[in-house]
């Protein structure tokens, strides 16, 4: 008999798919290093609400980033060369975009091209950043994913002080991707992908982790991916390839499973804006927006 009752089962619905006139139907460089070598129309990640209740999402392998209307309309707001991944909002209301090509960028919500905000550590580029969130002290945090896996640890994990100061808090991540804070902002959660699952890094006073441990375990051909948190302490899990966001209780237990009605690569995730209830999930695999009712809110995003 399993130690936890049997999680809930909760069904999504679609909110909105990427337009057909907007896909690319194309091989790129990121298709090929990641899904064989198959053409890949688009790739949705990095879902992020505006103080207007706009979702912003990212188009990795053709370098796009989106603003989606409340009722569900496409606008393209940037095109680089470049492969975006994660998003976040500055305090100072730039968008800011974890891109694996070109480090960290900053874009003008109204639109534009993209500029460099964090392109290089100590003059070498970085393995290849993923994702990315900024504390309410205006620190960002963000992962260096690169290609590492179980078979090269060494993927990273960083803070950006607002001073400019940049610390290396994880050196032997196992592909680490998305990251959420709990409400007090003293402990980090890691998506580590390749190792299937979820690390807790505590934050020290002065600056250090110390016991990072692995929170929680899954399993499939992928992993965990996109990470939010509820305000009860509910960690909510995107995972790339089991098509379901996985809830786990504060001490990493199943409580629920948000099952995709679209496709299994469920990528990442965000609470709505006006109703932080309402869950909206990038599936990526078909490139659709899904939505859910989670039972208790999000925490709520400051930097937005």
């Amino acid at each position: 008999m399993s130690w936890y009752p049997h999680p809930e089962t909760i069904e999504t619905e679609p909110f909105t798919a990427m337009p057909e006139a907007l896909r690319r139907p194309v091989v790129t460089d990121w298709a090929r290093a990641n899904k064989g070598g198959h053409p890949v129309d688009c790739f949705l990640e990095g879902p992020c609400f505006d103080a207007a209740g706009n979702l912003h999402v990212t188009d990795i392998p053709h370098g796009r980033v989106f603003r989606i209307a409340p009722d569900g309309n496409w606008t393209q707001l940037a095109e680089w060369d470049g492969e975006p991944n994660g998003l976040a909002f500055h305090s100072d209301g730039r968008l800011l975009i974890a891109d694996y090509k070109n480090g960290i960028l900053s874009l003008d919500p109204a639109g534009g091209t993209p500029e460099p905000y964090l392109a290089r550590r100590n003059s070498e580029r970085f393995k290849g950043v993923n994702d990315l969130i900024v504390a309410r002290t205006g620190e960002i945090y963000f992962t260096d994913q690169g290609q590492t896996g179980l078979h090269d640890p060494t993927g990273r994990v960083f803070r950006l002080n607002p001073s400019g100061r940049l610390d290396c808090l994880i050196t032997n991540g196992v592909s680490p991707n998305g990251l959420v804070l709990s409400a007090d902002e003293s402990v980090l959660f890691v998506a580590m992908t390749r190792d299937n699952s979820v690390w807790r890094v505590p934050l020290q006073r002065d600056g250090s982790v110390s016991k990072v441990g692995r929170f929680a375990s899954f399993h499939g051909t992928s992993g965990p991916d996109g990470l939010v948190m509820d305000e009860c302490g509910n960690l909510l899990v995107a995972h790339a390839s089991l098509g379901s966001v996985f809830v786990q209780g504060p001490q990493g237990e199943p409580l629920a499973r948000i099952r995709s009605c679209r496709g299994q690569t469920v990528t990442n995730l965000t609470f709505g804006r006006s109703d932080r209830s309402t869950l909206y999930m990038t599936e990526s695999q078909t490139g659709t927006v899904l939505r859910a009712r989670w039972r208790h809110e999000g925490l709520p995003v400051t930097h937005r």
